[in-house]
């Protein structure tokens, strides 16, 4: 009989350095245009969420894709955003997505998405100031629109 053993895994915090300078994000504006330059081209293919990770003085700190999916839709794990607040000490986030379709308007379940991560990110002291949905020439602040 075969014997399987289990390791116990080592967690380290590895962040990449990036060409990207610290940008801070005081409007909705500001961090679509950050926001359209994660997205390399693709940004009409297929529907991206990142979340942009920020310091106290509301400085991008951070950004990280959580997923990636199809021309509709894209899966997002509230514990992946929850992971990189965690990992970044981010005292505040920004969540962006692109709609490839061209349409600004949220759809049900981003607003059900953008609930549940205000909720579970109040776990950890860590406010989400905005939930922005882009496309290549414009966007959608749920702050803007007192939607948070």
């Amino acid at each position: 009989m075969k014997k399987y053993e289990s390791f116990i895994g080592k967690i380290s915090l590895v962040q990449e350095k990036t060409a990207s300078k610290k940008v801070l994000v005081d409007s909705s504006t500001k961090a679509a245009d950050f926001a359209r330059t994660l997205y390399n081209g693709n940004i009409n293919l297929y529907e991206s969420f990142y979340v942009l990770l920020l310091n106290n003085s509301c400085e991008v700190n951070a950004f990280a894709l959580v997923s990636q999916g199809g021309i509709t839709q894209t899966s997002v794990d509230v514990r992946l955003i929850a992971k990189y607040v965690v990992n970044t000490l981010s005292t505040s986030v920004i969540l962006v997505h692109n709609h490839p379709s061209g349409k600004l308007e949220p759809s049900r379940s981003d607003d059900i998405l953008t609930n549940k991560v205000v909720e579970a990110l109040k776990l950890f002291d860590t406010k989400v100031l905005d939930h922005i949905i882009i496309t290549e020439t414009g966007h959608f602040s749920y702050a803007d629109e007192c939607k948070l």
